[in-house]
Parts: structure tokens; C-alpha cells; sequence
């Protein structure tokens, strides 16, 4: 095992640059997930990190080596990719001990390495088969077993339940967790899924066009967002956002478009009249006698809660009930955010006004 440092890294292809000055640490063992949306070069730094794409600038360490100029073979990483990129003519048993056999490692290691990975993985049965023979849980776990049996140093993985179905993916992820959790071994991990960055991970990297936009563990990032694209990409559904500006004259309050007014703690100093942005997350509403007026849109009942979507202020809002309601599109009811839950953002550069804890950041 060993630690990944990513400092000051920046890549482009030609006149196009694509990272800019990425600065990333993770601590041996640790299980790091790279999230953010298509394009924001999640990929492309995992393979910067894999040896297959060159640093234009900056450095990478594996452990106490700068790797910049060392070939993949030599880094000491196994890499499981979105395809599974298994060898077709090879049994499930051949295709995980390929790379040993490359290596030129003793038979009966390879033998010990692969049943090992085997009866982690539960592959046992399947090692006979062919990839052809496989559901795609199981050939994802076939790449994963091939990865284990290197015992590498660094494990990375590029999105590598995207192609499985819904029921599957959820399977999978708690198969990776409790896989990190037996082995140990240092975890980069891409996804543009946020419910797989947050179940997942120990410390969550958030991208977006080539820029960490905020590092943490995912229940900080979601309780604290740096500014308003995390607090918008972290969540599902994702957070409301009302634009208004804030009012100060002896109880602070948020005021928005159509009247809306909601109450507001923790206000910066000299804030009157300035403009914001009120970020309220779905589950944080209530409905109460004294919140602001909305005008529900679509009911959505999921069985153990019931989304609704509303107008308030003209404004879409979507609120989260696990009480059972008998809501009706076209019907009026009062929404009111926890004071002590909701977000303000600077209307302006899309920061968090409070945000001046390092650890959020």
C-alpha cells in the first residue's frame, strides 16, 4: 500500500487545457472518489495517475516516487476498467492470472493468488468459464479479481458499474466497499454518479471543468458545500436554490421573489440588502402554518417518502415527506425550511458566506 500526491498537476492537448493545477493528497489505505460531471477530467487524471496519459505539468507520487516518467508496468497499480476488458478465448481462471504468468511468477503462486481472489470475489464456481459464459456483476468482478492477484500498491477504478443495470449497481458497490475494507489498499475511484461517490468514499474530490471545486468526507461536503456548484451536484434530489437577498433589520430573513420570506440565522456582518442565493436541501422543509406559500406541481410517491414539487415565489422547489400526505397538484400549502439547516451562497461569485472552515475546502 502507499499514498497517491498529486500536486500542482495540469494537463492539455494541445490548446486545450483540460486540468489546471489539481492538488489532491491521499492517505495510504484511504478510498478516494474523483466525481464531477462528464468532461470535468476525472478520467483523464486517473489515467495521468495509471501512466497512460502524460503530466504536462506538476508531479505525481506513488508512495515516496515521483512516477511523472515511469512506465505503467512499473508503477505497482492495478487498474479495473468501465469495459471490463476482459481476454474472450480465456477461462474466468486465465484471464485473472494473466498478468502473473506476464510477470513470470512461480505456478503455484499464481495458483495460491487466483484462488485467493477467487473466494474473496466468490468466483470459485465460475473459474472454468468463459467471459462469454458471465452476467456483467459477474465479469466485473472477474476485472476485480485480476486486479487483486498484482496486490498492488494503488487500486484504480474508471467508472466500473456504469454499464450494469440499476439492482446490480447497488449490489457492486457494497461488494467494492467490503473488497476496500478486507484488502485495505489505497482506492482512486471515478464516477460521475454521486450516490456511488457518497456511499462509497472516505474523502470525496469534487471536479468540475478541470478544477477541485471541494475535498471531504461526503457528509461534510453535503452539510457544507464550498459554493453553489457542489451544493448542487451533492444530493439527490439536488438542492433547492432561491435567489433573493437578505434583509437585516433586528431578526435576519431571506426574502425572494412573490413575497417569499424565510428566516435566516448565522448572517454575516453588514448584510443587509445583499444579494444571495438561499440553498434549502429537499428533506429540510416542513410544512408549517407560518412557512411561505407553494403551489404543488407533481406529487412523485416513492413508497417510503413522497417528493413533491411546487412553485414558490415562481420558483421550482422540490420538498421530501416521510409522513404520508394526500398532496394534489394545484393545492396550496406552507413550506418552511430549518433556519439552522439552510445554506446562503454569495449571489455573485456562488460561495458559501460562511465558508471560511478550511476543512470544507
Amino acid at each position: 500500500m502507499a499514498s497517491v500526491a498529486i500536486q500542482n498537476v495540469r494537463k492539455a492537448f494541445g490548446a486545450t487545457h483540460v486540468l489546471h493545477g489539481v492538488n489532491i493528497a491521499i492517505n495510504d489505505g484511504e478510498f478516494v472518489v474523483l466525481v464531477g460531471p462528464s468532461g470535468c477530467g476525472k478520467s483523464t487524471l486517473l489515467r495521468m495517475i495509471a501512466g497512460l496519459e502524460n503530466i504536462s505539468d506538476g508531479e505525481i507520487r506513488i508512495g515516496a516516487r515521483v512516477v511523472n516518467h515511469v512506465a505503467p508496468k512499473d508503477r505497482d497499480i492495478a487498474m479495473v476498467f468501465q469495459n471490463y476488458a476482459l481476454y474472450p478465448h480465456m477461462t474466468v481462471a486465465d484471464n485473472m492470472a494473466f498478468s502473473l504468468k506476464l510477470r513470470r511468477a512461480p505456478k503455484s503462486e499464481i495458483s495460491t493468488s487466483v484462488n485467493r481472489a477467487a473466494e474473496i470475489l466468490g468466483l470459485v464456481p465460475l473459474l472454468e468459464r468463459y467471459p462469454r459464459q458471465l452476467s456483467g456483476g459477474q465479469r466485473q468482478r472477474v476485472a476485480m479479481g485480476r486486479a487483486i492477484v498484482r496486490d498492488p500498491q494503488v487500486f484504480l477504478f474508471d467508472e466500473p458499474l456504469s454499464n450494469l443495470d440499476a439492482q446490480l449497481r447497488v449490489q457492486m458497490r457494497t461488494e467494492i466497499k467490503e473488497l476496500h475494507q478486507r484488502l485495505k489498499t489505497t482506492t482512486v475511484y471515478v464516477t460521475h454518479d454521486q450516490i456511488e461517490a457518497m456511499t462509497m468514499a472516505d474523502k470525496i474530490v469534487v471536479m468540475h471543468d478541470g478544477v477541485v471545486e471541494q475535498i471531504g468526507a461526503p457528509l461534510a461536503l453535503y452539510d457544507k458545500p464550498h459554493n453553489l456548484f457542489v451544493a448542487g451536484f451533492i444530493g439527490s434530489p439536488a438542492m433547492n436554490t432561491l435567489k433573493g437577498i437578505l434583509r437585516v433589520n433586528g431578526s435576519a430573513e431571506f426574502a425572494g421573489p412573490g413575497g417569499v420570506k424565510l428566516p435566516a440565522i448565522n448572517v454575516p456582518a453588514n448584510s443587509d440588502n445583499r444579494p444571495v442565493v438561499c440553498g434549502i436541501r429537499p428533506e429540510n422543509f416542513a410544512i408549517a402554518d407560518d412557512g411561505a406559500e407553494a403551489e404543488i406541481v407533481v406529487v412523485e410517491p416513492t413508497g417510503s417518502e413522497t417528493h413533491v414539487v411546487a412553485k414558490m415565489g415562481g420558483q421550482d422547489v422540490v420538498a421530501i415527506f416521510r409522513e404520508r400526505h394526500q398532496f394534489r397538484p394545484g393545492e396550496k400549502i406552507r413550506l418552511k425550511p430549518d433556519p439552522k439547516l439552510m445554506h446562503l451562497f454569495d449571489a455573485e461569485t456562488g460561495k458559501r458566506l460562511d465558508s471560511s472552515d478550511p476543512t470544507t475546502r
